[in-house]
């Protein structure tokens, strides 16, 4: 993995935090709703795991998930891309919606690169 600079680093496990505690609010209505939480249930496991994998590559640690569990969270991952690429297209230059969406688009390839590399 190239070197990602300390800033890079905290904005993306900042936005990655952001996003699995957004996933979990979702997991937590739909819940009691009643609603179907198949899809907010594998992000949620996707992101947690992006994110770990990030921190322990950043903090030079072990990780310990298997190959079929890293190549799932990856793909999950890569899933999520295209909605957060419209948002950002959608978005007016400047904004925050735009400047959290931007972020969360390098958290998420810089998880899915760090997933990749555990394929490896």
């Amino acid at each position: 993995m190239n070197t990602i600079s300390k800033e890079t680093q905290d904005l993306s496990i900042t936005s990655l935090e952001s996003t699995m505690n957004k996933l979990t609010n979702a997991y937590n209505t739909m819940t009691e709703k009643g609603s179907s939480t198949t899809l907010v249930k594998k992000r949620l496991n996707a992101v947690k795991i992006g994110l770990e994998s990030l921190k322990r590559v950043w903090n030079e640690q072990s990780f310990n998930y298997n190959e079929e569990i890293i190549m799932t969270s990856k793909e999950v991952l890569q899933g999520i891309l295209p909605s957060i690429e419209k948002q950002i297209a959608k978005a007016k230059e400047g904004s925050s919606q735009k400047t959290l969406n931007e972020r969360r688009l390098t958290a998420l390839l810089l998880a899915i690169e760090s997933l990749e590399n555990r394929l490896m």
